[in-house]
């Protein structure tokens, strides 16, 4: 007998990662990147108080980090102005989702998304056996009543919406959002994801009671906070589904160094503020490059943009590819239509110095 035994499920999944991380492709080309942008990290990077913070904590990294995340909960209900029964914490939006789709997903449960949102909420769903149902993208937009509908058709338990989006970048205002809200089946969870909210327009943000049983919402430090390497995430939801995760959750996944971290950045409003105008101001220099050499950038409420570089997807990951020969790592959405566009992470003055001399030439290369 083979061992170890697996479950019939796990041996009919692929063993795939959503994400090359762009360590393996250095590994792979036998140099480091000089521009890294496929990844959606803040390059303008965490508060000096959070940097602070965590040097502290690292003198009692030999003790474990509390197992309730009481101060960092109790910051962010305070910081949310909500009660902390509506606060949970994890090791990033990825593994909250994971926690929330073993609690609610079994074999065979009904789950909707749109066709190229988010890769790793799929990867969770196909770990637990759901059954993913999806909606194409409304233009370069989510689709809010076509997930309805599809919810409807199909008796979702869950339906997956980020708002701003992950690829397109995209926002949908919150009035669309609260509508959406009214017209979910009895008994379906809206799993909000708002990872990158804190670098939107407040347009974004719509009215959601905190108790409201219907909705989860996720955020995250890895965007805004500059916080992506420590893997702190967290949900505002109804205390009885918040307090549900302490069934299947990893009590002591949250270490100490991570908890004073993040409890350091959220206390630091104003560097999150500033952190947000550099973004602001990328935006429109990144944009003007890829006009330039003659792409279209969409509009944009995160720290990347899509830039639309005018035929299909073949081209498109050309593009992308030759970036990556000429040392700036991108990625793309991997769907149709909007693979057309190149994704690119909004960074500092070298790394837009490093694009905007690789453009041209990975253009060029790909039109040839």
């Amino acid at each position: 007998m083979k061992t170890p035994q697996y479950t019939p499920l796990a041996t009919a999944l692929p063993a795939t990662v959503p994400f090359v991380g762009p360590e393996t492709q250095e590994r792979a080309i036998g140099r480091p990147f000089a521009a890294r942008l496929g990844a959606n990290e803040n390059m303008f990077g965490p508060s000096p108080a959070a940097v602070a913070a965590m040097a502290a904590a690292a003198r009692d990294v030999w003790m474990y980090g509390d197992p309730e995340v009481y101060d960092l909960r109790l910051a962010l209900a305070r910081h949310h102005g909500v009660n902390l029964e509506n606060i949970v914490v994890g090791e990033g939006i990825d593994g909250l989702l994971g926690y929330l789709v073993r609690l609610i997903i079994g074999p065979g449960d009904a789950v909707v998304t749109s066709d190229g949102a988010y890769p790793t909420f799929n990867f969770h769903v196909a770990g637990f056996g759901g059954t993913l149902h999806k909606v194409p993208y409304r233009g370069d937009f989510e689709d809010p009543k076509a997930l309805i509908a599809r919810a409807n058709e199909v008796g979702a338990k869950l339906i997956y919406l980020a708002n701003p989006d992950n690829p397109m970048g995209s926002q949908i205002a919150a009035p669309e959002i609260e509508a959406m809200i009214e017209q979910l089946p009895k008994g379906c969870l809206l799993i909000l994801d708002e990872a990158y909210i804190d670098l939107a327009p407040a347009s974004s943000a719509p009215d959601v009671a905190a108790d409201d049983p219907r909705v989860i919402r996720f955020r995250t430090f890895s965007k805004g906070y500059g916080l992506a390497g420590l893997r702190v995430g967290y949900a505002i939801a109804a205390p009885e589904l918040v307090q549900a995760f302490n069934k299947v959750r990893n009590h002591f996944g949250v270490g100490r160094i991570a908890q004073a971290g993040a409890l350091a950045a959220l206390q630091d409003q104003d560097w999150l503020a500033d952190c947000k105008s550099k973004v602001e101001t990328a935006r429109q220099e990144f944009a003007r490059v890829g006009q330039e050499n003659g792409l279209v950038a969409l509009p944009s409420a995160t720290n990347f943009i899509c830039l639309d570089c005018g035929q299909d997807g073949a081209f498109a990951r050309q593009v992308l590819q030759e970036l990556g020969a000429r040392g700036v790592f991108v990625r793309m959405p991997g769907v149709a239509p909007m693979d057309r566009c190149i994704r690119v992470s909004l960074g500092n003055a070298a790394a837009l110095k490093s694009f905007s001399e690789a453009l041209p030439a990975a253009l060029a290369a790909a039109r040839g």
